[in-house]
């Protein structure tokens, strides 16, 4: 194993620790703990984790701090799954080798486990053991609840459905991608400067380089769908194109896709040397968005 896998695999056996933690707390007499913690603890790697920490180090923050916002991070995250795997989304029976939520659980069980992980992840951030200013706080909270609702997260999986069979081009696209996966990794890489109290043109600089992560981050998986393998996915495979749905891949074609990606990286690579040696991890976590299947 890689010494970047070992360190992936750290971040998120601290922030599923976090996790189990917290719901241990809320698990008095609420039956919707054991569908929430199915999907949070389904396998995935918490790759945004991954990239909080690595932000963060670049400005020394605290290890359990970012662990916490990491958890916060993986709510938001696993409730957007259990919600495009819906049959009224995108009707995903498998995720990550499982059964998904619904299949499991029920419809309305995955619905409002859904809910329950989004309004945990304001919860985390809401904890007095945070030790951050209120104002801090709430500038988290702001930046997490845009990147979540309908402009970001949900609002891009109503741009996904909306454009499936449709002549889309590349720009709205982009738009679509970038509020359904773009915007949380915004989140992931800003709130260190957040914390720190950088000058906005700083937050900002950073929000921008994980909004272009995401959108790598997407083109990969978009890939992966395409001519990736589906046991090593996790779920069938090459459904995008059945489904008619407006990727990068479908509109461009493999060739042009992976010539954009490989673009789009290099962009990056110059805006996050930028802020020097300890920005060593984000460089790494960005050659493994690229490098995951093509």
């Amino acid at each position: 194993m890689s010494i970047f896998e070992n360190k992936m695999r750290k971040i998120a056996k601290g922030t599923n620790a976090y996790l189990n933690r917290f719901l241990i707390k809320k698990n008095f007499n609420s039956s919707l703990i054991k569908p929430m913690k199915y999907a949070l603890f389904s396998g995935g790697k918490k790759f945004r984790s991954k990239i909080i920490v690595d932000t963060g180090k670049i400005f020394n923050i605290d290890y359990s701090l970012l662990i916490a916002l990491s958890a916060a991070v993986e709510c938001i995250h696993s409730y957007s799954l259990i919600h495009d795997d819906l049959p009224c989304m995108d009707n995903d029976d498998f995720r990550r080798g499982k059964i998904s939520t619904h299949k499991k659980f029920g419809e309305s069980t995955a619905v409002l486990a859904g809910n329950s992980l989004l309004t945990s992840a304001f919860e985390i951030l809401c904890e007095r053991k945070l030790k951050l200013k209120d104002k801090i706080k709430l500038e988290l909270l702001r930046m997490l609840a845009s990147c979540s609702g309908h402009l970001g997260i949900a609002g891009g999986q109503y741009l996904d459905l909306n454009f499936e069979h449709k002549k889309v081009n590349k720009n709205k696209i982009i738009e679509m991608q970038n509020k359904k996966t773009g915007k949380l990794f915004g989140f992931c890489c800003a709130s260190s400067a957040i914390i720190k109290e950088k000058k906005l043109s700083i937050k900002k600089d950073l929000s921008q380089i994980g909004l272009e992560m995401g959108l790598l981050f997407q083109i990969s998986d978009d890939l992966i769908d395409a001519m990736g393998d589906s046991k090593r996915v996790g779920k069938p495979i090459k459904k995008d194109k059945k489904m008619g749905k407006a990727t990068l891949i479908n509109l461009l074609g493999d060739t042009k896709s992976i010539n954009f990606a490989y673009s789009l990286k290099n962009k990056i690579v110059n805006k996050i040397k930028k802020y020097g040696p300890k920005s060593s991890d984000l460089l790494q976590s960005l050659e493994y968005i690229i490098h995951r299947k093509f």
